[in-house]
This record gives structure tokens, C-alpha cells and sequence, in this order.
């Protein structure tokens, strides 16, 4: 729900950005964010839960969409991107210190309570700061306030690169009214209408929301949302070891926005996206021999292992039944498998997945798989996954956003802005949602490949579509964009002449 609240608010995002401005965007945002995580924690009965998650999820997508536009516009080039992967680092930084949270909570009475109540905190943080900020110049300067945006920009920029900064922004949004003959307001879809008349902006658009649906299918928040869920596929049965190993690959996300952070500004967009998928298509490869060996090398169902445990035998599994573990965790009844012992990949038994059977399994120290199989490949598959965060953080996972706020004209940066995050959001829902279904009915092997398919594919496009945007000025981007004989790959630096 909280993805379907994103969805929403993204698309309606980029039409308030444009409207009332980027600060009052993040406010509310903060303010939804707040509320959201309040109703959580105190819901008297789930559907309250649900109402809590939806608010979350609008200030998410506001968030997610305003934040990334707002830094960039209020940043010079040569460190715009540098800045943007910052909020790519506070994010991936959450995500890892929410791990750390929950796991404090886990013994505290109220625990779901606390866990979802303590995220408010963050936004109401946000919030406060906030107000001391100033509105982003640019969007200021193209309501026709220009001495706030002029007395910003001094605060931004060096004395010597002042007037240029100002005399390019006058030819943009000059430009922009003689093309559009007004500055007023076309209402949100007469917006749409008039973006995707512009060349410029369709160009722009398939750059921009490629990134986003490329970001979202080579399938890492899959990974990011089910990371313990995928450990236990690697052949991890404990719970709390799956979730601590999980805290791995969240770590890892956090250090690779670090390393985007001193990268971005000094090696190119295009080719920071280009190798973090080749890397990212190496991995997603590793990961399906890893799982594929797992699964054919899984340990062998024992009939007098299961005959140990009488009744809990599972429905479907017979005597003469040539079964192996993966055979027994496929079953049409819900079973699990208990591993032999010592030797966990000696033959084990199948049995009807209960809390008996679990416990059972246990008191004869026995480890009880339902997820995944033993295997001696599981500390591999970790090391893949680990090089795949590595991979998708500093490249996949920070670019696009930064490729996003740097590529549409001003006029149009908010309403295509929205509509890349809804896509963004749209495919985080499509792949989240389908990747448990997926691991089901393909395997882990095979789903991962999938992955791996589909980032060669959008490896194959982004060298076709997407342009270099790293140390141009916003009006550079838009002039490039315009060019008669554009290339994405073959752009070259254009010079903005002052008149």
C-alpha cells in the first residue's frame, strides 16, 4: 500500500512542484510521512495499518521525486551531482539503520508499535530544518521573482561565475515564455499535453524514464525487500541469521552511495550506468549457476529419516517417492524439510510444515528449511549478492535520479519529473510484487536470469538514449537536446554563449 500511496502522489508530484515550488513539496511530504507513521503505530486493528502505510507511501513519493529536483536546482553543476548522491546515501544510510533499529526493538513490548512510530521522527526532523531553507532559484526566477532568486544564487556561487549563472538562466526562461507566449499556468494535463509536444522534452522523457524502469527491473529492490528471504534460498534456515545477514547487503547499498558520491562528478553519468550493469549483469549470472547448483545438488528426502517423526510426514511424499529437498519444499502441501545431523547434507526428512513439526525438528537439533535447501553454496551466493549491491549502488542506484533532475527543460522539470517517478514506482511494484511468484514458479535460478536478461537489454538502450549531462548547466542539457543531428552517444559539451 505504501508503494501504491508513492504511486499516487508521483503523479500528481510534479504538478504541485511546478505550482507551489520544491520547498513547500518536501513539507508536505514531511508532513504526510509524519502523520502516516503516527496512525501506524497506534492502530487499533490492521485496516488502521493500512491507512498509515498509504499515508506513508504519498510522502514517499513526493519525497522521492521533489527531493533529488530541489537539491539539484540549488546546486552548482560541478558538484550537482555529488549532492544528489548524498540524498542517495541518506536513503540507502536509512535503510541500513532501520535494520539496526527493528532488531533493537525485537524485545521491547509494543515492538511493531515502536518500529513503525520511531520513523516519524526523521520527517519531523526534516520538517523543522527545512523551513530555515530557501525555495529552489530557478523555479523562483521562473515565477518572475527574480530578485529572491538573484540573492540566492549569490549565495550559491562564486562572485566570477555570478553573471554567468544569471544571464543563462534569463535565456532559458525567456526562451521558454517566447515559446510558450505566457507564463501561465496550462492546468495539469494541458502540462502533459504541451511537454510531449516538445521535442526536447520526449527526448528528455525517454532518457529519463528509462533510467527509472531500467533502476527498478535489474531487480534490486527484490533483492533490498526480500534480502532475508533470499539468504534463506542461499541455505540459511535461522530466522535472525538471515536477518542479520541481510544487514550485509543494506550495509553495502550505504557504501556504494559513498562511493557514488565521489565518483559522480568526476567520471561520467552515461559511464557510471554503463559499468555498474555490466557488473550487475556478471552478478546476476553468478547468482543463477550459484542457485541452479544449489538446487541440482539440493540433499536427497530419506523415507526413514521422514518415517522418524510418524504422523508429520508430508501428504504427498511416499516410500517409493525419489524426492529431493528442493522436491519437498515444492509439494502442493505446504512442507518443509529437516536436515540430517551432523552432516545437514546427508538425506533428511519431508514433513507437513506446523509449529509440531518445526519444533520437533528442533528438539532433535535438527535445522528446518522451508525457504531454502542446505547447501555448501551459501556463503557464495552471499559474496554475489554482496558484489551485486556493489555493482548497482555507485551506478544504477543514484544516477538515475541525478540523470533525472539535471535532463528536462524548467518549465517542464516538475511534470516530467512526476511522470519518471511514477514509472520509477510503478516498476519498484511490479517487480516487488512478482518476485516471490516469480522464485515459485521459474526458481531462484531461473528468476534471477530473468534479471540478468532484462539488465542487458537496458544496458543496450541507455548507450542509445541516454545523453551525458555531468558539468553542463541546465540550459546546456536543453540546448544538447535540441541539436538537429542529436545522438545520445555521440553528444558532445555544447557552448552557451551569453548575449
Amino acid at each position: 500500500m505504501a508503494v501504491a500511496g508513492a504511486i499516487i502522489v508521483a503523479a500528481l508530484g510534479g504538478w504541485m512542484n511546478d505550482r507551489f515550488g520544491r520547498k513547500l513539496s518536501i513539507l508536505i511530504a514531511d508532513v504526510l510521512f509524519f502523520i502516516g507513521a503516527i496512525i501506524m503505530a497506534a492502530a487499533p486493528i490492521p485496516g488502521i495499518i493500512i491507512l498509515g502505510r498509504i499515508f506513508v507511501g504519498l510522502g514517499v513519493g513526493m519525497a522521492s521525486m521533489t527531493a533529488p529536483l530541489y537539491i539539484s536546482e540549488a546546486s552548482p553543476a560541478r558538484i550537482r551531482g555529488a549532492l544528489v548522491s548524498m540524498n542517495g546515501l541518506l536513503i540507502t544510510g536509512g535503510q541500513f539503520l532501520s535494520y539496526l533499529i527493528n532488531l533493537a526493538f525485537t524485545r521491547t513490548n509494543g515492538t511493531w508499535r515502536w518500529m513503525l512510530g520511531v520513523a516519524g521522527l526523521p520527517a519531523l526532523v526534516q520538517f523543522l530544518l527545512m523551513l530555515s531553507l530557501p525555495e529552489s532559484p530557478r523555479w523562483l526566477y521562473r515565477r518572475d521573482r527574480k530578485e529572491e532568486a538573484e540573492e540566492i544564487l549569490r549565495k550559491i556561487y562564486p562572485a566570477e561565475e555570478l553573471d554567468n549563472e544569471i544571464e543563462a538562466l534569463r535565456q532559458s526562461v525567456e526562451e521558454e515564455i517566447a515559446i510558450e507566449g505566457a507564463i501561465g499556468e496550462d492546468g495539469f494535463f494541458g502540462k502533459i499535453k504541451k511537454a510531449l509536444s516538445n521535442k526536447v522534452v520526449r527526448r528528455g522523457l525517454a532518457a529519463g524514464i528509462l533510467c527509472q524502469v531500467a533502476q527498478q527491473f535489474v531487480g534490486i529492490n527484490s533483492v533490498m525487500y526480500y534480502s532475508p528471504t533470499i539468504v534463506q534460498l542461499a541455505g540459511f534456515a535461522s530466522n535472525s541469521t538471515a536477518l542479520a545477514l541481510s544487514l550485509i547487503t543494506s550495509g553495502l547499498n550505504a557504501v556504494g552511495s559513498i562511493v557514488s558520491m565521489f565518483f559522480v562528478d568526476r567520471s561520467r553519468r552515461r559511464r557510471l550506468m554503463l559499468i555498474s550493469l555490466v557488473g550487475i549483469i556478471v552478478c546476476l549470472g553468478l547468482l543463477t549457476g550459484i542457485f541452479y547448483a544449489a538446487s541440482t545438488h539440493s540433499p536427497l528426502v530419506s523415507a526413514d529419516e521422514t518415517k522418524f517423526f510418524g504422523n508429520a510426514t508430508c501428504p504427498d511424499f511416499t516410500v517409493t517417492s525419489k524426492w529431493k529437498c528442493v522436491d519437498c519444499l515444492k509439494a502442493a502441501a505446504e512442507c518443509g524439510y529437516c536436515a540430517s545431523t551432523p552432516n545437514k547434507l546427508q538425506p533428511g526428512a519431508c514433513l507437513v510444515t506446523t509449529d509440531f513439526s518445526k519444533a520437533t525438528c528442533h528438539a532433535n537439533n535438527r535445522e528446518w528449511y522451508t525457504q531454502g535447501c542446505p547447501s555448501n553454496f551459501g556463503w557464495l551466493a552471499l559474496v554475489a549478492l554482496g558484489l551485486y549491491i556493489i555493482s548497482y549502488s555507485p551506478g544504477m542506484g543514484t544516477v538515475p535520479w541525478i540523470v533525472n533532475s539535471e535532463i528536462y527543460p524548467l518549465r517542464f522539470r516538475g511534470t516530467c519529473g512526476g511522470m519518471a517517478a511514477v514509472s520509477n514506482w510503478v516498476s519498484n511494484l511490479v517487480v516487488s510484487q512478482s518476485f516471490l511468484s516469480m522464485t515459485e514458479a521459474l526458481g531462484t535460478a531461473a528468476t534471477f536470469l530473468f534479471f540478468g536478461c532484462v539488465s542487458l537489454v537496458a544496458l543496450v538502450l541507455i548507450y542509445f538514449i541516454v545523453p551525458e549531462t555531468k558539468g553542463l548547466q541546465f540550459e546546456e542539457v536543453e540546448s544538447m537536446l535540441e541539436e538537429k543531428g542529436y545522438k545520445a552517444w555521440k553528444t558532445k559539451r555544447p557552448s552557451l554563449s551569453p548575449a
